[in-house]
């Protein structure tokens, strides 16, 4: 088992058919190749990105289906070469493809996800993009709110 530091997780063993490389880094990171994916139990539908070089640099991010349950995918020739599937491959998000929306939190604002460049990952070759949609509908800054209103207090 390798090892790496994280700011966020400390010091973490991994394998490594965990990692996941992106060739072209990821836009603003492009230096930045290789990533673990961590869950926690506490935090789902939480996925944290972790660079493998940089122990600072953990992107949060959330299965697109927790941000839209509607969401459409499309998946543009390049993207398909560049993540390692063919041309005429049927491509949906589940077992063999991973699409994931970065989280943005800023003070005093509620939580955001990208929806309009989600990263895209394939779990049988482990490459990873970051792909812009050119889809009108969707937002670099969509929404996220609780699936659920809270207990009230008695």
């Amino acid at each position: 088992m390798a090892r790496l530091s994280s700011k966020y997780f400390g010091e973490l063993d991994y394998s490594s058919d965990a990692v996941f490389r992106f060739p072209s880094g990821v836009p603003g990171f492009e230096d930045q190749t290789a990533f673990v994916f961590l869950e926690q139990p506490h935090t789902e539908p939480l996925v944290f990105m972790q660079s493998l070089v940089e122990p600072g640099l953990c992107f949060v991010a959330v299965p697109v289906f927790v941000a839209d349950p509607h969401y459409r995918l499309a998946l543009l020739a390049e993207d398909r070469e560049a993540l390692g599937f063919s041309p005429a491959a049927e491509i949906e998000i589940g077992e063999e493809f991973l699409c994931l929306a970065l989280v943005t939190i800023r003070q005093g604002a509620g939580a955001t996800a990208n929806l309009a460049s989600p990263i895209m990952l394939n779990l049988g070759t482990r490459i990873g993009i970051q792909s812009v949609q050119h889809r009108a509908e969707y937002s670099f800054q969509h929404p996220l709110v609780a699936s659920e209103e809270p207990a009230p207090c008695s």
